[in-house]
C-alpha cells in the first residue's frame, strides 16, 4: 500500500504490536523474524490480557511454542497452552451441539444458516482450535422464527432476553433472540436478520441460494458463501470498532481462501456497505499485511475508507470491551459517533426516519389500547419532550 495510505500505529501498545508479529510469523518456515531485542520492556501480564482480549491466544499459541524458549517467559507460554487446550474443548463441545441443532432443524424442515462457531473456525482456520467461540449464532427466516423459538425451548434453552416493541418495530430494529442452555452452559442466538437495523441487507432466500455445505459434521451444514459472508463479517467488525483483532483476522482468512471480488464489490455497494469493506481491507493490510490486489482497489477509492481505519485505530489503542456496562464516557461517545460516521448518506436517511417510528418507550409513557397503538406516530414529538423535561427535572 502507497505511503500516503499509511496508518498512524505509534500509540498501540508496544504489547499488542508484538502480537501482531507473532500472528504475521503464521507460515513462515523462519520463526526468527521478530526482533526481540525491541520488547525488552515488555509487560508480559499485559501481553496475556491483550491475547485473551483480542481472542487471538489460540493462534498465537502454536506459534510460540515454536520459539526460542528464551524469548517468552515460560510462565507466559504455560498460562497459553492451559487457555489453547480449553478453547479446543469448548470448540469440540459446541461443534457436537451445532450438529445437534442442525439435526433439529432437518428434523423439522427448518433452512438453517450457521454464522460464525466451529463451522467458521473450520472454513477459514482449517482447525477448531485455532479460533475462539462462546456461542453458536444461527440464521432462520423470519418465517420460520416462531417455530425455531419453540423448538429450541423444548430442547432445554431458556429465552435469555425479551425484546419490547410497539407495532413490530423488533423485526427491524433488531437482529436476534439468545437463548441460554443452563445445563449445557451453551449460548445459542437465532438470527433473522444479519445485522440491527434500519437498513437493508440480502434476504434470508437469496443467502439460502448462496449458501455454502460444510463437511465438519457428519450431516451437511451450511454457512454463508464467501461473498456474504465477507459482508457479514465486515458489517460486524465495523459496528464493533474492530475492538478484537480476531474479527480481522478472520477478513483476512476469508481474504486468503478467495473471493469473487466483482461479485464482492456488486454486494457491497447494493446494500451500501462499500466504505466497510474498504476499512476492512485498509485495516487488515496495515495490521495483518494482507495482500492488496489490484479487484480489491475499487473499494479503497475515495477518502472514507481510509477515514474510518484511521478511526479504528482509537479501539487498538485501548482494550475496549464494548460489551461492558457502563462504558467509560469517553468510549462511549466516541463508539456512538464512529457508528454514525459509518453510515453511507443512504443509510443515515433512514437511522434519522427511524426516529420518527414509536418506540416501546412511547408505550410506557402513555399506554394505549392496541387498536390506538398508530396515535403513536403523531404523539411520538409529545411524548419524547415530555421524558426529555422530566429527566432534566430529575438532575
Amino acid at each position: 500500500m502507497d505511503n500516503h495510505t499509511r496508518l498512524d500505529l505509534k500509540s498501540i501498545p508496544d504489547e499488542l504490536t508484538l502480537i501482531l508479529e507473532i500472528i504475521k510469523l503464521e507460515g513462515h518456515e523462519h520463526l526468527n523474524l521478530i526482533d526481540f531485542t525491541k520488547y525488552r520492556d515488555i509487560d508480559w501480564d499485559l501481553f496475556l490480557k491483550l491475547a485473551i482480549h483480542h481472542r487471538v491466544y489460540p493462534l498465537i499459541y502454536p506459534i510460540i511454542s515454536k520459539l526460542n524458549s528464551q524469548q517468552l517467559p515460560e510462565y507466559i507460554v504455560r498460562k497459553l497452552l492451559n487457555l489453547y487446550k480449553r478453547n479446543t474443548y469448548q470448540m469440540l463441545y459446541l461443534c457436537s451441539e451445532m450438529e445437534l441443532i442442525n439435526n433439529i432443524c432437518l428434523e423439522n424442515q427448518i433452512r438453517v444458516l450457521f454464522l460464525k462457531g466451529p463451522i467458521l473456525a473450520n472454513e477459514l482456520y482449517g482447525d477448531l482450535s485455532h479460533r475462539t467461540s462462546v456461542d453458536l449464532d444461527i440464521l432462520v427466516s423470519l418465517s420460520d422464527l416462531e417455530k425455531m423459538e419453540k423448538l429450541v425451548i423444548r430442547s432445554g434453552y431458556v429465552k435469555d432476553d425479551y425484546i419490547e416493541t410497539v407495532l413490530n418495530d423488533w423485526k427491524w430494529r433488531h437482529h436476534h433472540i439468545t437463548f441460554y442452555h443452563p445445563e449445557k452452559g451453551v449460548k445459542l442466538e437465532v438470527h433473522w436478520r444479519l445485522n440491527p437495523g434500519p437498513g437493508v441487507e440480502p434476504t434470508f432466500n437469496e443467502l439460502w441460494e448462496r449458501r455454502k455445505p460444510s463437511s465438519l459434521t457428519t450431516k451437511p451444514v451450511f454457512l454463508l458463501g464467501n461473498e456474504d459472508l465477507f459482508l457479514f463479517l465486515v458489517t460486524h467488525g465495523c459496528r464493533h470498532g474492530w475492538s478484537r483483532l480476531r474479527w480481522l483476522i478472520d477478513i483476512h482468512r476469508l481474504i486468503s481462501r478467495g473471493i469473487d471480488w466483482k461479485k464482492n464489490n456488486d454486494l457491497l455497494k447494493k446494500y451500501h456497505y462499500h466504505d466497510l469493506g474498504g476499512q476492512a481491507l485498509f485495516l487488515s493490510s496495515e495490521l495483518l499485511n494482507t495482500q492488496i490486489t489490484e479487484e480489491m482497489k475499487p473499494l479503497l477509492k475515495g477518502d472514507k475508507p481510509r477515514r474510518l481505519a484511521r478511526e479504528a485505530i482509537f479501539y487498538l489503542e485501548r482494550m475496549v470491551n464494548l460489551h461492558t456496562d457502563p462504558l467509560p464516557e469517553d468510549v462511549a461517545n466516541y463508539h456512538k459517533r464512529h457508528l454514525f460516521s459509518l453510515m453511507s448518506s443512504y443509510q443515515k436517511l433512514f437511522f434519522l426516519m427511524s426516529f420518527l417510528f414509536p418506540f416501546p418507550e412511547d408505550a410506557k409513557t402513555l399506554p394505549l389500547p392496541k387498536v390506538l397503538h398508530f396515535l403513536y406516530f403523531p404523539l411520538r414529538p409529545i411524548l419524547w419532550a415530555w421524558r426529555k423535561t422530566k429527566s432534566q427535572a430529575l438532575q
